[in-house]
């Protein structure tokens, strides 16, 4: 399939940064993300992230990165946006992962900060980075920031030169810093789009001028989440603040401190295929599985107790 760059292709909404599957013996699970995907198909998602963090793209060889990439283009049904992870710290081999995804079909490539040599990573070297990629990306790019995994923080300055190239469509803002998130809004041109990656953090960040964001409760909950921000941009206030406040606990407990092996687990709970996390990480304790448990019980009865 051909690429098809549009800088004019919206962000706003919410995107699951879908998990990646595997079997008992290790190896990928293509059948059981086509079928994830088919149950994504039928919600309000804007589209979906494929090769992110929570994909645990890092502990992907780049043959199994490339048949996800397919299996997810192949499932997503029309309409949905498709953003690729397709950052590693070489400049040359982003921009090779970038344009196969290109090949693929997808909308967008996110670019996370290189990192192995952080010391070094100025913001002249970032600058220099996502410039390159995006002078020879087939498709727009997307910055992103996530301190918490790479150690690597971008500021407002930084990304004010960064949006200035026309091949850089946005950012995904992952810290939960809802300030860094408003600066960062505060200095681009309203063309470049914010989204951000943290659940206990949606509503301020909207509030803030955030268009959308990349969740991975949204893996778990996707109709709350896409609820939360539907609600916003309708303008009810109130039961947004309502919605973000049911889902502190769960995206906190499921993503912020039990991370992947938690959101794989609260998968299965409802129904969905998590299985597994690819080693080094391993899967979640009996005590750690009962807190799930119990935290999706709560979300659950609050829910039924507000009508939906």
């Amino acid at each position: 399939m051909s690429y098809n760059p549009d800088m004019n292709t919206k962000l706003h909404g919410v995107f699951s940064p879908v998990t990646t599957p595997f079997g008992a013996d290790g190896s990928l699970e293509l059948d059981r993300l086509r079928s994830n995907i088919a149950h994504y198909n039928k919600l309000k998602l804007a589209g979906y992230v494929v090769l992110g963090s929570t994909g645990e793209a890092v502990l992907l060889s780049w043959e199994e990165s490339e048949r996800v990439l397919a299996a997810v283009r192949e499932a997503a049904a029309p309409g949905k946006t498709l953003i690729a992870g397709t950052g590693v710290d070489s400049t040359e081999e982003t921009i090779v992962r970038t344009n196969r995804a290109a090949e693929l079909g997808y909308h967008f490539a996110l670019v996370r900060t290189p990192f192995y040599y952080k010391l070094l990573m100025s913001p002249e070297v970032l600058a220099e980075y996502y410039r390159r990629v995006a002078d020879r990306a087939k498709i727009p790019i997307l910055v992103y920031s996530v301190p918490q995994f790479t150690g690597v923080n971008v500021d407002a300055a930084l990304i004010k030169r960064v949006a200035e190239h026309s091949n850089v469509a946005g950012i995904k803002e992952s810290s939960g810093d809802v300030r860094r998130a408003a600066d960062i809004i505060d200095a681009t041109p309203d063309s470049f789009q914010t989204l951000v990656g943290s659940a206990p953090t949606l509503y301020a960040s909207l509030a803030a001028g955030a268009v959308g964001a990349i969740l991975a409760m949204a893996c778990v909950l996707p109709e709350a989440c896409a609820e939360l921000h539907q609600t916003f941009i309708s303008g009810n206030a109130e039961k947004a603040q309502m919605l973000q406040q049911r889902l502190l606990t769960p995206s906190k407990l499921i993503v912020s401190e039990l991370g992947v092996p938690g959101v794989k687990y609260a998968m299965d709970c409802v129904g969905l295929f998590g299985g597994a996390p690819r080693p080094p990480l391993l899967p979640l304790g009996s005590t750690q599985r009962r807190r799930v448990d119990e935290s999706l019980r709560e979300f659950a009865s609050a829910s039924a107790a507000h009508g939906g």
